[in-house]
């Protein structure tokens, strides 16, 4: 939770901003190409840990989509929506599209994980990235 507050890596936890902005990772069936924003549970990724994550991450699947953000501000939740039925507080609905802060449902949902909207970005290839980066610190 801390590191999608606070916009830290998802590996080593510190700070995830670049100077070229902020770096996220999705899984090839994450995401419809062409979309204006991407809606994720993934935390960004320092830069020195692109690799790291694209390899070890068994949802990436070797082969990550890299979005280079410049906004990506928290949207909401995915979890689990509860309600009253005859025997007491049960669940309603099980995890579904992620909920944004402000529904009316919220109340009665507990969270599992928090989601960002990712916009502003371009669509990166890894090794261009790293490229790109390496030519841009100091």
């Amino acid at each position: 939770m801390m590191t999608m507050q606070a916009l830290r890596c998802q590996i080593c936890t510190n700070p995830a901003r670049t100077p070229l902005g902020l770096i996220f990772l999705t899984g090839p069936h994450d995401h419809s190409s062409g979309t204006a924003e991407v809606l994720t549970n993934q935390p960004p990724v320092y830069a020195r840990h692109l690799r790291t994550a694209a390899r070890l991450c068994p949802h990436l699947d070797d082969n990550p989509t890299v979005f280079l953000a410049q906004s990506a501000p928290l949207y909401g939740t995915t979890g689990t929506l509860y309600g009253l039925g005859a025997d007491g507080v049960q669940p309603v609905a099980q995890p579904g599209p992620p909920l944004p802060y402000g529904h009316p449902d919220m109340r009665c949902f507990l969270a599992s994980q928090q989601i960002r909207r990712v916009h502003s970005f371009r669509t990166v290839d890894l090794d261009e990235l790293c490229d790109q980066l390496r030519t841009h610190t100091p």
